[in-house]
């Protein structure tokens, strides 16, 4: 029964995943859908806890200031919605969950940076990821042709209406008026 469970859960995994740890700082590529259109938002900030590993509901929240002000969004790692996880920096921690962080601002919050092969680390290659990626410069692109498009349309309709308007100011000019 559990080979069931796990084959049903193996499908919602992503292929590859970046091996992020509490203490990384990490830049997070998210999808976000407003309305019709799509653009992908990157989030910055300290990785305070990691949750669940192994599976596929494994989870990251991610804490940065903003503003002066904690914000902390939690990711889950194999979501069609994140479409990349960068490891910027890596730093020496001996616990999973940071919970002091939040109570330290300036340089109490530094921790102390560890030497680590941020090539080897990021180098992941997602296809699916990278097709969506892909599919919305796509679609991106198109949506400026067309916008293009109209724009140099609506340009052409008055430059006619321009011409349109000397000519007749001409033939006004050039016809004597009577008197």
């Amino acid at each position: 029964m559990s080979s069931v469970i796990e084959l049903v859960e193996a499908g919602f995994k992503k292929s590859a995943v970046v091996n992020v740890r509490s203490g990384d700082t990490v830049k997070v590529h998210q999808k976000i859908r407003e309305g019709s259109k799509e653009r992908v938002q990157i989030f910055q900030g300290l990785v305070i806890r990691t949750k669940r590993k192994g599976s596929h509901t494994s989870a990251i929240v991610v804490r940065r200031v903003a503003n002066g002000v904690g914000v902390e969004k939690s990711f889950l790692l194999h979501s069609p919605l994140i479409l990349k996880i960068e490891v910027v920096k890596r730093s020496k921690v001996r616990r999973n969950y940071l919970t002091y962080m939040r109570e330290r601002t300036g340089k109490s919050a530094r921790l102390t940076g560890v030497g680590f092969d941020a090539r080897a680390v990021n180098d992941i290659r997602d296809e699916t990821a990278i097709a969506e990626e892909e599919k919305i410069h796509e679609k991106a692109e198109v949506a400026h042709e067309i916008e293009a498009a109209k724009k140099a349309e609506a340009e052409k309709e008055v430059e006619a209406k321009v011409e349109s308007i000397v000519k007749s100011h001409v033939a006004t000019e050039t016809t004597p008026e009577k008197q």
